[in-house]
């Protein structure tokens, strides 16, 4: 196509907009709302995706090693955990680093504790962590089978159920996020064919001169791009004000907790990319999917 006339399409398009004041105004409205709830739900949900991540990479093993085993046998020991495809890595803890660990976990209380340092009961203890926090329950369940194994831990019970929730809610998010993209491409689409209903003189004369198809769908393709670009640009200058403020009033308050919500900079900026990018994409989809009932011959 012709840079001439892809120059007259841009400005039939920017003046069909113009002409049509209060159904421009109408569909920018329906792409603007619709973006908002999508735009705050996909805050929501990515800082939910966050916690989520920063909860399983917390996950771990503790592998509790055979006060009987030899120096020999916890090599031997973790040369069979290593050996398990679905482990990330293997670090070693001895049991007066476990005792410490204990008599700071309870403050003031544990003091009574140090009295152990001399005849410590503790086991030396291999932290596990696995590829897939969600292949967890499996390996050590795998460990529990190996020689010089006293016990595992790892949070048996619970972590399961913590799965099971952090899949529903990743999969519940997909589907309303989904369901509100096809929402709004529906509500899009049905506000400009009302506008191109109106237009369809217009449209059947061009027909008439020789106009091909994409002679005329151009126009509106493109008329669907501007309402979508539009559209987006005030769900990305509010959800940015609020996500600027919300970050700044809990941010402080969650340092030193493992919540931690994504940093104002970058994804504010990579979410106005995709609330642009779907915006444009409603727009344009909405346009053509009217306008194709009055292209056919």
């Amino acid at each position: 196509m012709k840079i001439r006339t892809v120059g007259r399409h841009a400005r039939e398009s920017l003046k069909s907009i113009k002409r049509n004041g209060w159904m421009t105004f109408a569909s920018i409205g329906a792409v603007t709302v619709t973006l908002i709830l999508v735009g705050v739900f996909f805050a929501i949900m990515m800082n939910l995706n966050r916690v989520a991540e920063t909860i399983e990479q917390d996950v771990e093993i503790r592998v509790h090693i055979d006060v009987a085993a030899s120096k020999q046998d916890q090599q031997t020991l973790k040369t069979q955990i290593s050996s398990i495809p679905e482990v990330k890595s293997i670090d070693f803890s001895p049991k007066t680093q476990e005792l410490d660990n204990l008599v700071k976990s309870l403050g003031e209380d544990g003091k009574a504790f140090q009295l152990f340092e001399q005849d410590n009961p503790l086991n030396d203890v291999f932290i596990v962590k696995t590829k897939n926090p969600a292949d967890t329950p499996k390996v050590a369940e795998k460990i529990q089978k190996e020689n010089f194994v006293a016990k595992v831990k790892y949070g048996q019970g619970k972590v399961e159920k913590l799965f099971k929730f952090i899949s529903a809610a990743r999969n519940v998010g997909i589907v309303l996020i989904i369901g509100l993209f096809l929402t709004a491409v529906f509500l899009i689409s049905n506000t400009i064919k009302i506008t191109i209903i109106a237009r369809r003189r217009e449209i059947k004369i061009m027909r008439l001169v020789g106009a091909t198809n994409n002679f005329i769908r151009w126009p509106f393709f493109l008329e669907g791009l501007w309402l979508g670009i539009v559209g987006s640009i005030l769900p990305i200058v509010l959800i940015s004000i609020a996500y600027y403020r919300a970050y700044d009033y809990i941010g402080p308050k969650l340092q030193g907790t493992f919540i931690k919500v994504l940093p104002f900079d970058p994804f504010v900026y990579q979410m106005s990319g995709i609330l642009i990018l779907m915006g444009a994409v409603i727009g344009v989809w909405g346009s053509v999917m009217s306008v194709r009932k009055f292209l056919k011959v």
